[in-house]
């Protein structure tokens, strides 16, 4: 019964992004306000859809950033995109490069200034990422938003976090939000369960500017994985260390 709840959701969701998308595309490429409003509309979509049809609610936890800011986040699922961009004033994404040629997608992307990386380019993808979002900035300051680890990680599972968050950090001279997730353990990486719960987004106190880039990858990153942690143990999820102990 869960996976065809799952998959009528799955169906609704990529069909109204489809339905949406179109609909509202004059309206975006008139104004990135009505971009804005477009994308925002379509995540409490799907957020009700999830709800009625899957039992999962969204819930924001935490002093939303509303200034011009870099927003740190966990990332490990697609729902935790949309409650990103459904609940920041003027989100900005730092994303993969592929997804600008996604359909729909790519043309709403390109209208709020997100800025896309090519992975795997290393020092050159940092470069074009600073470049892409100093241009964006210069048309609309908001909350950039990037992931430390780069892709959407496995509940329990551990990666690196990447220099990129603190270059933009450092480059730009921006507070920084941290924010904690526990969105995977009910819709995880490439599964196609949509588990009943309460996905939890909590935006985290800020890290003022101007810390030395070592001491700021290292708070980023235990502030970010012990908040996730604590949400994902909330949600019932234990970690492969507590059941070793066990």
């Amino acid at each position: 019964m869960l996976l065809i709840r799952s998959l009528i959701f799955d169906f609704l969701m990529y069909a109204t992004l489809l339905v949406q998308g179109i609909l509202f595309a004059p309206l975006a490429i008139w104004s990135v306000d009505g971009a804005y409003w477009a994308m925002k509309t379509y995540c409490r979509t799907v957020f009700w859809y999830l709800k009625v049809v899957c039992g999962l609610k969204v819930e924001f936890r935490g002093e939303v950033p509303t200034g011009a800011t870099i927003v740190c986040a966990k990332h490990m699922s697609f729902l935790d995109v949309m409650m990103l961009m459904e609940h920041l004033p003027r989100a900005k994404f730092i994303m993969k490069r592929e997804l600008i040629f996604a359909p729909v997608v790519g043309l709403y992307a390109l209208r709020i200034g997100a800025a896309a990386v090519a992975r795997g380019k290393r020092g050159g993808a940092v470069k074009k990422m600073v470049t892409d979002v100093e241009q964006g900035h210069k048309k609309d300051l908001g909350q950039t938003v990037i992931y430390p680890q780069g892709t959407r990680v496995l509940p329990g599972v551990s990666k690196p976090y990447k220099v990129g968050a603190a270059v933009l950090y450092e480059r730009f001279g921006q507070d920084c939000t941290p924010a904690a997730t526990n969105t995977g353990v009910f819709w995880a990486r490439r599964s196609p369960y949509r588990k009943p719960g309460l996905a939890v987004m909590e935006f985290l106190p800020t890290i003022p500017a101007g810390l030395p880039l070592k001491d700021f990858m290292t708070e980023i990153e235990a502030v970010v994985e012990s908040n996730s942690n604590r949400l994902m143990a909330e949600a019932g999820f234990i970690t492969p260390d507590k059941i070793r102990a066990k």
